[in-house]
């Protein structure tokens, strides 16, 4: 039987829990199910959208004539639009062209003692030079390939005194910048990225996640006696999911933290430099009741003027973003439909389309852009490249096809205070809620102002103060004369 010290602590935490939750739940942004393509208003609301991507094909294995892909794992598009597919299941490379026609196979390359295959591999990346590299996960090692598929180096199980005696090297991701260094993410490495140099050797660790803690998971331990406490989980930095890298070399990586940001962007000392200007900061749904039904982010495709997509497992949903984390569009779910998935797992653009990899369905699915994509893609774009004009007159017309996107309304606000139009820009950050722009916006009209009428003004003082002792001067030499006049 407890004791009823035991009883009131019970009683103490369960009623904490209870209004914790209450907390949270009335924090939590709206539950219900967003419409099929959506927006988030400044105040949270799922609000309807136009379509930006639509299903077109279903691209598998079968098509091809190479048998089907069996679970599939990442998937990655060249410069000249050729499109590797990693069939894990398989322990293969499949390559298409442009087309989606049939290149080639890699499932082998030559080693020591002959043909050497992959095990279980989950990661792929190919350079500006068709030079490929696996996360050979089963084999425990990356593999590097040139063009024409011949091995250039393979890295095992590196040497370090930042490892565990018993550390296991597992790559399941890996990315390589222009100057050939080699970032990887590797199975219960909680330190970060792990980075290679152009030899294979390893240098450090990169962008450790910070530990969050569960303040309600934080009380309990606190409360616990020392037995309780070691039969706990410890509080440990959490691992990335996956990662891509732009051609600035900069990392964007998605993790599965439950509290913190779930992207980042990483520079070369391994800071997070994302952007989060929008109305929330990136992440995918916001509209989450509770942990468990948060977006769970499993990949990321970085594209040209900083538009970044992600891919949510949980709801099968890819989130696009631009580069001051805005969100633009979203598309995808769960089902049996076109354009649902059962189990998607890698994302990645063919110039302005979409490939979403299924890994339990063992296909491709194939997303071309609407009007309205096209049109939203290109104002973001030519906002990037200071085209202000062109961004005012598409971030316009994206507008006109949804007036539920507000941040557009703060993009051409941007676009008018580049051009110097400062009270029109206002005009357009006061429509988007954007306040800081609006501040900034404020402040430089107020100089124009200021410099326009400031010689006007200053003259017009310089002329009363002028007549002002002018007068008095006046008055004094008629007050005089009086005076004179009275003592005669």
């Amino acid at each position: 039987m407890l004791s009823s010290i035991y009883k009131t602590r019970i009683v103490f935490l369960t009623t904490l829990i209870c209004v914790l939750s209450m907390g949270m739940g009335s924090a939590a942004i709206h539950a219900e199910e967003p419409p099929a393509s959506y927006q988030y208003s400044y105040w949270g609301d799922a609000v309807a959208s136009p379509a930006a991507y639509l299903a077109t094909a279903i691209l598998s294995g079968d098509n091809l004539g190479v048998g089907p892909f069996k679970e599939p794992n990442d998937i990655h598009v060249t410069a000249d639009k050729q499109v590797y597919v990693l069939d894990s299941g398989n322990n293969r490379i499949v390559v298409m062209d442009g087309n989606f026609k049939l290149v080639r196979i890699i499932d082998s390359f030559a080693g020591d003692v002959g043909p050497e295959p992959f095990l279980s591999p989950q990661g792929l990346f190919v350079t500006d030079d068709k030079h490929i590299y696996v996360a050979d996960t089963g084999n425990k090692r990356v593999v590097h390939l040139d063009s024409n598929g011949k091995l250039v180096k393979v890295i095992e199980n590196p040497k370090s005194e930042l490892f565990q005696e018993k550390f296991q090297f597992q790559p399941a991701r890996v990315v390589v910048d222009k100057a050939q260094r080699i970032y990887v993410m590797s199975v219960g490495v909680f330190d970060g990225f792990m980075e290679f140099n152009a030899n294979g050797e390893f240098s450090t660790f990169i962008g450790a996640n910070r530990v969050r803690v569960d303040p309600a998971e934080l009380l309990w331990k606190r409360l616990s006696t020392r037995a309780q406490r070691s039969q706990m989980a410890m509080f440990t930095p959490t691992e990335f999911t996956n990662l891509d890298i732009n051609d600035e070399g900069f990392i964007y990586a998605t993790n599965g933290d439950r509290f913190g940001d779930t992207i980042k962007k990483l520079n070369a000392q391994g800071n997070d430099i994302l952007r989060r200007t929008g109305y929330f900061s990136p992440g995918g749904d916001i509209a989450a009741t509770s942990q468990t039904d948060a977006s769970r982010l499993i990949d990321i495709d970085v594209a040209d003027s900083e538009i970044y997509s992600v891919l949510d497992s949980r709801r099968g949903r890819i989130f696009t973003y631009n580069g001051d984390g805005h969100f633009m569009y979203v598309f995808g779910g769960l089902g049996n439909r076109l354009g649902e998935f059962n189990t998607p797992s890698a994302i990645e653009r063919v110039g302005d389309r979409f490939l979403v990899l299924d890994k339990g369905l063992g296909e491709i699915t194939l997303f071309e852009t609407t009007e309205y994509g096209r049109t939203l893609n290109e104002a973001v774009r030519s906002y990037y490249r200071g085209d202000e004009e062109a961004a005012f007159s598409l971030f316009q017309k994206s507008i006109h096809m949804n007036a539920n996107l507000e941040f557009a309304y703060a993009g051409i606000g941007k676009a008018l205070l580049r051009q110097g139009k400062y009270a029109e820009a206002m005009k357009y950050f006061k429509q988007s809620k954007d306040q800081l722009n609006y501040s900034k916006a404020f402040l430089l009209y107020r100089k124009e102002v200021l410099r326009e009428y400031f010689p006007a003004i200053m003259t017009g003082l310089v002329l009363i103060v002028l007549g002002t002792i002018t007068f008095r001067k006046l008055r004094q030499w008629k007050g005089g004369r009086r005076r004179a006049a009275i003592e005669q």
